[in-house]
């Protein structure tokens, strides 16, 4: 167990087990952080896809792609079903809980930030009347 301090605020964090594991959020992050990858996300939100159908908006190869799509599953976020030469991806968003997780531990440093940045407007605003 240890203690972070930040902006004058303390968070003990410990070695639980419900703690998100480094290694998957390095994987998601790397995921989501080609403007390729999370492409391919969006267009698997609203059904499962053949490779060959999620490559052609692309100006790639469907070898690049599938390289792609790799990297989308080890990070869990996407399924491949193999049916002889078929290969069908389906999202899989349950990993996106993690990084919203994640996240959600400096939520409160983000909406202070904008909540500051509200009452600045606001004040600047009134002095400017």
């Amino acid at each position: 167990m240890f203690t972070i301090l930040l902006y004058g605020v303390s968070k003990v964090l410990s070695s639980a087990k419900n703690e998100i594991p480094e290694q998957q959020l390095d994987l998601l992050f790397r995921a989501l952080g080609d403007q390729t990858r999370r492409t391919l996300l969006a267009s698997l939100m609203d059904k499962p896809a053949m490779v060959t159908e999620l490559a052609e908006p692309f100006a790639m190869s469907l070898p690049a792609v599938s390289r792609h799509i790799r990297v989308l599953e080890r990070a869990g976020l996407v399924r491949r079903a193999i049916d002889g030469r078929v290969h069908l991806c389906s999202l899989s968003a349950e990993p996106l809980k993690n990084v919203e997780a994640w996240l959600g531990q400096y939520r409160r440093f983000w909406e202070g930030t904008l909540d500051s940045l509200a009452r600045y407007v606001a004040d600047d605003t009134d002095n400017k009347l």
